[in-house]
């Protein structure tokens, strides 16, 4: 059979072994994880739910790995280069799934299911690992699975599809539409929180005992306010004041903000932070309060 035809039969292999799967993959895992939104390191339903949908597909998953309670591995082949497929399943505090990570996760094990079939029929050489990556809404779950040794082995790719809002895909006037990331735009994000600490005081008998942290929280959150005027039209910062205090006639003493600072480039994206950073340490020096990071 000519090396064509046979990439065309992989190619239904794969898509038969999508489609055969396809209603459970929508109700078992898409609707599942959608109607049980859980956040950074906590993604038990989905961890639990994902790993037995393998398992009785034949599957052998190893749970809770690298670590991680909620990460999980399966894989197929065992020699010859190594692709890696990540699924996401966490959601956001509050929000739920409007990530989409509950499409990332059916997306990433579809295409498992389907490479897993064609690996099999062509007989060649090859190993496909689907990963369990949680905690990336702000968890830096990627991040601890790479220093825990998720990604040491010599890995020809790895990969993973995210959907994205119709803005971002159409054109201006909504006459084509881009294919694969060469026509979208990616960004580098610093994420971070702050810690403030001052001195607590009665806010009406003597004032001037306390430190104000939610002055300097305030003041940082300002002062990054009027940084937006001179940085670069795609370049972004956005923080929330986490904990802000207590009681309005105590002085806080803590406060904890949430930071993210994004550019096109990591590059731009060192160079804001610094800015941001200027912000935010002069906040601290202003009010006399005690600045600490928390990466």
């Amino acid at each position: 059979m000519a090396s064509s035809d046979f990439i065309e039969e992989l190619r239904g292999v794969v898509s038969l072994a999508i489609d055969h799967a396809d209603q459970d993959l929508r109700k078992k895992i898409n609707q599942e994880l959608h109607e049980h939104p859980e956040t950074a390191y906590q993604e038990t339903f989905a961890h639990d739910t994902i790993t037995q949908f393998l398992e009785d597909r034949g599957f052998t998953v190893k749970r809770g790995t690298y670590g991680l309670a909620t990460s999980f591995e399966a894989e197929i082949g065992s020699s010859g280069r190594l692709v890696v497929i990540c699924a996401e399943y966490d959601a956001l505090p509050q929000i739920g799934h409007a990530c989409g990570h509950n499409l990332i996760a059916t997306s990433s094990i579809a295409a498992f299911l389907g490479a897993a079939e064609a690996l099999k029929k062509s007989g060649a050489p090859g190993r496909l690992r689907l990963l369990g990556t949680p905690a990336e809404e702000g968890g830096g779950g990627k991040v601890k699975l790479i220093e825990a040794g998720a990604f040491k082995d010599e890995i020809a790719a790895a990969i993973m599809a995210h959907p994205m809002p119709t803005h971002q895909i159409f054109g201006p006037d909504a006459s084509h539409t881009y294919d694969g990331l060469a026509g979208l735009k990616m960004i580098a994000s610093h994420k971070f929180r702050t810690e403030f600490r001052g001195k607590t005081a009665h806010a009406a008998g003597e004032p001037w005992n306390g430190v104000n942290a939610l002055d300097a929280a305030v003041a940082a959150y300002s002062s990054v306010g009027l940084l937006r005027q001179q940085i670069q039209p795609d370049e972004r910062v956005h923080a929330v004041i986490e904990v802000g205090g207590t009681v309005p006639n105590v002085i806080t003493e803590y406060t904890r903000m949430n930071w993210n600072v994004r550019s096109p480039t990591i590059a731009r994206a060192d160079k804001l932070l610094a800015r941001v950073k200027a912000c935010i340490e002069g906040a601290a020096i202003a009010t006399g309060c005690e600045l600490n990071y928390i990466v």
